[in-house]
């Protein structure tokens, strides 16, 4: 058999037979089962947790680009980011951690478009995150920081400056924690460690001064970058401190009599001895504990590194340090020595630098004194500087800046040779007071003699300077009046100190002065007259220029009024200072101003704000003379409601306590205020209206304001509820001071003379009036005083028109409501003291006259009156006359039905007064 058949036996086609179905094969595929779609539907859904952006990146997806190599993928993550947290804020707290670490990172970034992104991602995340949120990060944030300013690229030197402006200005705190890497860091980008050949023993390294001439700005110009950036974080060091402490006036200590937060005390609550008054030392701001311990503070535990510039020695190691690289800087900027000295003309370039040298140096004073030896610290400040300092910053003061003029036209200026011209504007203004803080600073009484050249340089230039007229801002005068006050206390005799006062008051009485301007000045000649009025009677020497400064005070506060209440509390303030010292000048010029200060209509008191008019009620007790202009003046303040109640109720009490009813033991002052002016005042305040007021109130007729009645004269003006209650409170203090005066009879005959001068006869009264004579009646009386029969009828005739008008008030007048228990307990209390005005009364009850609709009203009062336990004898003694009106009253009901108010009244009178019981009974009427 060939081999060609034996291959054909191993692959035999089976034949099949014809009907007969295929067999199956071994490996055939069963096809017989069914498959059914898997549901995923969490993988379909799109994440709602993580939003994106309009490229569809969510926050992870950013943050992951960020380590990309390439840097425009990097820079596209930065700007995603700000644009997927600008749409979605929450994003920010969730992913915090991640978002701070990815963005401190690319401080160092290589690429200048990535530094510049995350410059501006960082400054849109400082205004959405909280200091309190970053502060678990900031450590982190900071390093980086501290990598990229000490960076081998000045690249990302310069851009560091700007990561350092946006955390200076949104976590000044943070960022001054870690004071003393920063600093250090500072020093190192203007800078460059050299060994000392004179201290090779001691390895000690000194700095220069570095040039590098790669940068992209000149070194001056970087150097002022970086200053600008040190005088900021100095700046926030010194506000950071625990004893803050403004510029100029306030950084002095030696002020006992600072401004200080009152302790206000009530008098009411503190009259019977019911609560004691705690006193506070020093104005209860420190209480002064008398200890031979002293508490360790918490940074004396810490390690130096940690203190920062609040450690002593911190802070002199860093002077040392910058303090000559400050001087090689003011070198380089300074006028060269071969120039011509006139005017000492500086680019502006060069003025900015040497603004930021003298404002650093003068941040680190600032510092210097907030340790405990401050006085061994500027001894050490002195020995080591005062000598670089005059040689330097002295010998070409003052400074002027130099500016180029533009020629716009050709001929305009055709024959000007000289385009350089000395500018009179701020720049070298504050350049030169900043260096004469910085010297008067160094200076003492004790070196007068040693410094007296170059004091005087600095005494005529700011001398001069107050006095040339120009505009000055709050800054400039803030520094001016510091190193004025420094000059003063350095030379405190009247030769040196006068001409200063005198050049500051020039600057005082120029007009239209901005308010903080005026602020400033104030303070000052606050501060200066204090400390005069300190020294003792036997070396004292008034300045002149002070006392004609507080002479002119007064009249300022009244011409200011309401155009600055800010201003006006701070003249208030010096004024009441001044005049408890009982200042001849200041009280006679408040004396001659009073009228106008306290004009009812337009006067100061009444326009300022109530704790403004507690003060200037207060003023009051300091005059020397109380006319009966002014006291005109004070009881309309009183009565018009444009002062609270209880001021007005305090000016009663201090213009008491000025008249001769005090019961002072030494003689008052003569001729301070006339009795029967005082008597005056109480009765027209008492009274609440003017002789006029009341005048015009007799045309008014029908309600709502009038209250009439047939069987009364007298016609009720209702007043409404707050001047009645304003009205009732100087009531009720007006009756006090006129129950303390000893003679209460001579009282009350001036009370009834007024009374029957000026209110008897009038047939339209407010109802405030009314009740407040009869509390008056009320209060004064007793068994000496002897009552007029006009005065009888009038009272007779007010107390029967207030009843009426109380039994006739509708339910739903809610504001007259709220007069009835005090008119009522008046009424009462009047008809209880003086039986004869009860009887009269009841004889005005002639209801023959009266109409059909008023016999309730009779009714219900004379059921109320016999209720009455305090009138219940009184009523039994008039007995008939109650009966015969009781019978008029049944004479004009005959024939009728009789209705329940008359059985009641019928009730009444067989009860209490026809059985006539022995003793009144404590039942008290309710109506």
């Amino acid at each position: 058999m060939t081999k060609k058949r034996k291959h054909q036996e191993d692959f035999q086609k089976v034949k099949f037979k014809v009907g007969k179905k295929k067999p199956k094969l071994e490996n055939a595929t069963d096809t017989t089962f069914r498959t059914r779609a898997i549901q995923i539907p969490e993988q379909l859904k799109e994440d709602g947790v993580l939003p994106t952006q309009n490229r569809k990146l969510n926050i992870k997806d950013l943050l992951s680009q960020m380590h990309h190599y390439s840097p425009g993928v990097k820079h596209n993550a930065l700007l995603g980011l700000k644009e997927l947290l600008s749409q979605y804020p929450v994003l920010i707290d969730a992913h915090l951690s991640n978002i701070i670490s990815e963005v401190a990172a690319v401080f160092t970034d290589k690429d200048s478009g990535v530094r510049r992104a995350a410059v501006h991602l960082l400054q849109f995340l400082a205004s959405k995150i909280r200091a309190e949120q970053i502060t678990p990060f900031f450590p982190l944030v900071s390093a980086h920081l501290s990598s990229a300013m000490t960076h081998i690229s000045e690249g990302i030197q310069e851009d560091s400056l700007k990561v350092l402006d946006v955390l200076l200005e949104a976590y000044p705190a943070l960022l001054t924690d870690r004071s003393v890497i920063l600093l250090k860091n500072f020093v190192e980008l203007i800078s460059h460690q050299q060994l000392s050949k004179r201290l090779k023993s001691r390895d000690k390294l000194s700095w220069m001064l570095s040039v590098n001439p790669n940068r992209r700005v000149t070194s001056q110009q970087w150097r002022l970058n970086v200053l600008t950036r040190l005088k900021k974080f100095l700046q926030a060091v010194v506000d950071g401190s625990s004893e803050t402490e403004d510029e100029g006036l306030q950084e002095q200590k030696d002020s006992p009599r600072s401004v200080r937060n009152p302790i206000c005390i009530s008098w009411k609550l503190h009259a019977n001895n019911q609560q004691h008054i705690q006193l506070f030392e020093n104005g209860g701001l420190r209480p002064k504990i008398n200890s031979s311990f002293r508490l360790r503070s918490l940074t004396s535990v810490m390690d130096s590194a940690e203190k920062g510039l609040s450690s002593a020695e911190n802070l002199k190691g860093f002077i040392e340090i910058i303090v000559p690289l400050l001087i090689e800087c003011w070198i380089e900027a300074s006028p060269a020595q071969s120039a011509p000295i006139l005017g000492n003309l500086l680019e502006s370039e060069s003025q900015q630098l040497m603004q930021q040298v003298l404002s650093i140096i003068h941040l680190l004073w600032k510092l210097t004194k907030r340790h405990d030896e401050t006085y061994k610290m500027e001894l050490w400040l002195r020995m080591n500087y005062l000598v670089d300092f005059k040689h330097h910053f002295m010998r070409h003061f003052p400074y002027s800046v130099q500016e180029t003029v533009k020629h716009k036209k050709k001929d305009s200026f055709k024959g000007s040779k000289n385009c350089m011209r000395s500018s009179n504007n701020i720049d070298h203004l504050l350049l030169n007071l900043t260096l004469c803080d910085i010297m008067v600073s160094l200076a003492s009484t004790s070196t007068l003699q040693t410094d007296s050249g170059w004091l005087d340089m600095i005494r005529r230039f700011v001398t001069d300077t107050l006095q040339d007229g120009s505009k000055l801002n709050s800054k400039q005068v803030n520094r001016l009046l510091g190193v004025t006050w420094r000059l003063m206390q350095i030379q405190q005799n009247k030769v040196a100190t006068e001409p200063l006062i005198k050049a500051v008051y020039t600057l005082y009485q120029q007009r239209n002065l901005l308010f903080p301007v005026r602020t400033l000045l104030l303070k000052f000649f606050s501060r200066v007259y204090q400390k005069e009025d300190l020294r003792s009677q036997r070396i004292r020497s008034r300045s002149k220029v002070l006392s004609r400064w507080l002479a002119g005070l007064p009249q300022q506060l009244a011409l200011l009024g309401l155009r600055n209440p800010e201003l006006s509390n701070q003249l208030i303030d010096i004024i009441h200072s001044a005049a408890s010292r009982s200042n001849k000048e200041l009280l006679q010029s408040l004396q001659a101003t009073a009228a106008r200060i306290y004009d009812p209509l337009e006067g100061t008191l009444v326009l300022l704000p109530a704790e403004a008019q507690r003060r200037l009620v207060q003023l009051v007790y300091f005059l020397p003379c109380l006319p009966a202009s002014l006291l005109s003046c004070l009881s309309r303040c009183c009565i018009m409601g444009r002062m609270s109640s209880d001021l007005a109720a305090t000016l009663i009490s201090i213009l008491h306590m000025r008249s001769s009813f005090a019961g002072w033991k030494c003689q008052v002052q003569e001729n301070s205020m006339n009795d029967v002016d005082y008597f005056s005042f109480l009765f027209s305040t008492l009274i609440g209206f003017s002789r006029e007021e009341l005048t015009s109130l007799q045309g008014i007729r029908g309600k709502p304001h009038i209250s009439q009645t047939q069987l009364s004269p007298i016609r009720l003006y209702l007043t409404d509820l707050d001047q009645f209650l304003h009205q009732w409170a100087v009531t009720e203090m007006i009756c006090h001071s006129l129950s303390t005066i000893p003679s209460q009879s001579q009282c009350f005959d001036i009370l009834q003379t007024g009374i029957c001068k000026y209110l008897v006869g009038l047939v339209v009264i407010p109802d405030s009036t009314a009740g407040s004579v009869l509390c008056a009646i009320n209060k004064l009386l007793d068994q000496a005083c002897i009552i007029s029969e006009n005065l009888h009828k009038f009272l007779a005739s007010c107390c029967y028109s207030l009843l009426y008008f109380l039994l006739t008030l509708d339910k739903e007048d809610a504001e007259h409501l709220q007069k009835r228990d005090m008119l009522w307990g008046s009424c009462i209390s009047a008809l209880a003291l003086l039986p004869r005005l009860l009887r009269l009364m009841l004889q005005s009850l002639q209801v023959s006259r009266i109409c059909r609709e008023e016999l309730p009203i009779v009714a219900q009062l004379l059921r109320l009156l016999m209720q009455h336990g305090q009138l219940r004898s009184h009523m039994i003694t008039n007995e008939f006359l109650v009966q015969q009106i009781i019978k008029d009253i049944m004479t004009l009901k005959s024939g009728e039905v009789q209705e329940q108010w008359l059985t009641d009244l019928h009730y009444c009178f067989n009860i209490y007064l026809a059985s006539h019981p022995q003793t009144p009974g404590p039942i008290n009427a309710v109506y």
